[in-house]
């Protein structure tokens, strides 16, 4: 699953994604100083495994992980080509979800592409340019469903209907997420999947701020997270210890965590000598497909699992005493894996 940090060029989105990934990219002080995304790899911070792998005398952990993808930074009309639009608007396409970094510190050194800093004005030319690209999409699939409708194709009928409704949507200046749709919907489903419309993917902000900086009450109001990102990048060249002895501490994790949310996943564990290990699953996933995360096989010829809830584990010492005190149990197909659980399957051969 992958999360694509954007936002309008030198807010903080390279040294963002260093200070997450460890990865050296180019973050100095100019427009489009990133052309080709870059990707990092990023372990979600979680507790539990490390009490999971005491409980088992693991050799080793395994923890779960999300996708970070720095892409160039969007200028006011990139939707009509400008900057690197085209480019930046293809790599939003290819991700799950958007964190969106807003520049709300002051600092005369730092170049803003507007000469002025004002988030409210900032977010406004994104969300304008991903609705102006997602109308584009819109338009196109309105003209290619209407000339099957009109050959009564019940399907180009119904999913006719979806696109209108959210085209009605972009034009109020709103995005295409905030249109209630009915996903479980054969025709919905199909016809969001073939749009891939931008400002249909969750959204996150992270305001780049400094100590003292105050947030205006209707940014606060929308789901972030409050981050010094220099602060962050400075911290990977110090020690823990350095890090206490100046007070400071990252801030990453909560952004790690939320971004891990914002993409409807959660976790479940196994635990055992050799490892324990946190396997991402999509929230509402059933215990045949968590058992499919692990292997197709497992899917297919899934028979039961095996359930015990983390803490319960780590209370009982061991799977065998959190089984003589009941907290071990049997499930089915039909079982919805909650956050948390600490999984056996059985399968066929």
């Amino acid at each position: 699953m992958k999360i694509g940090i954007v936002g309008l060029p030198n807010v903080g989105k390279s040294t963002l994604f260093k200070a997450l990934t460890r990865n050296d990219v180019d973050i100095n002080n100019y427009p489009f100083c990133t052309i080709e995304p870059n990707v990092g790899v990023v372990e979600v911070p979680d507790k539990r495994l490390a009490a999971l792998a005491r409980v088992s005398r693991s050799k080793k952990t395994i923890p779960a992980i999300v996708e970070f993808v720095d892409i160039a930074g969007l200028v006011k009309g990139a939707s009509e080509g400008e900057g690197l639009g085209n480019k930046f608007l293809h790599n939003i396409r290819e991700v799950d979800a958007i964190v969106h970094v807003v520049r709300v510190f002051a600092n005369d050194t730092i170049t803003h592409v507007h000469d002025s800093v004002d988030p409210a004005r900032d977010i406004a030319i994104i969300e304008t340019e991903l609705i102006l690209a997602d109308m584009a999409t819109v338009d196109k699939t309105i003209e290619r469903l209407t000339k099957r409708a009109r050959g009564n194709d019940k399907d180009a009928q119904a999913q006719l209907a979806v696109v209108e409704r959210i085209r009605a949507a972009l034009d109020a200046g709103k995005r295409a997420r905030s249109v209630d749709l009915d996903m479980t919907d054969t025709n919905t489903q199909t016809i969001v999947r073939e749009m891939a419309l931008l400002t249909m993917k969750p959204l996150l902000y992270v305001y780049n701020m400094m100590e003292g900086d105050t947030l205006p009450d209707e940014l606060a109001a929308a789901p972030h997270v409050q981050l010094d990102i220099k602060i962050e990048e400075e911290l990977i060249a110090m020690t823990p210890e350095e890090a206490a002895e100046l007070g400071i501490a990252s801030h990453l994790e909560t952004l790690i965590t939320a971004a891990y949310d914002l993409l409807g996943l959660h976790t479940y564990f196994t635990t055992g000598e050799m490892e324990t290990r946190a396997w991402t699953i999509k929230k509402g996933a059933t215990a045949p497909q968590a058992a499919g995360v692990i292997h197709t096989d497992f899917e297919k010829k899934f028979i039961c699992a095996d359930v015990v809830f983390w803490e319960d584990l780590v209370a009982c010492g061991s799977r065998s005493a959190a089984r003589e005190e009941g907290k071990v149990h049997t499930v089915g197909k039909d079982y919805v894996v909650c956050d948390g659980d600490v999984m056996e399957f059985k399968h066929g051969a």
